[in-house]
């Protein structure tokens, strides 16, 4: 068995001491995405739910892209959010909009205390090669 711990050219570094993804015997699974911008990662986050969750979202496919992945891979995601309560609903919405239904994988959501920068919502997923 040999891990691939994937440092991928052209995104910042992840915020946490990790790679951005590991892979093993074709399994992928992608650090936690959070709505930062991969061009400019010390730029404010952007405001809301929808939109946190659309550039979270835009960040995953990018990184999957880098991989040579795509929405076909997905296995499994997890969802957390900051506000459970307040942005269930609205987070869901963003997430249909950015995943076609073809491609939606199986999926938990909590909430949780807080994410990085303040975050509203961070997603992490496993795909498969």
């Amino acid at each position: 068995m040999t891990i691939i711990r994937h440092h991928l050219p052209g995104l910042p570094p992840s915020t946490s001491p990790s790679p951005h993804a590991t892979e093993v015997d074709g399994w992928v699974h992608l650090t936690g995405q959070f709505p930062r911008d991969l061009d400019d990662p010390a730029a404010p986050l952007p405001g809301g739910i929808a939109a946190q969750t659309t550039a979270t979202l835009r960040n995953m496919a990018r990184v999957l892209g880098l991989l040579g992945l795509d929405w076909s891979h997905l296995v499994s995601m997890r969802v957390y959010l900051s506000d459970f309560a307040r942005d269930y609903d609205a987070m869901n919405l963003a997430y249909a909009d950015a995943i076609p239904a073809g491609y939606r994988p199986v999926r938990t959501c909590v909430g949780v205390q807080a994410l990085v920068r303040g975050a509203l919502v961070e997603i992490d997923c496993v795909a498969r090669r």
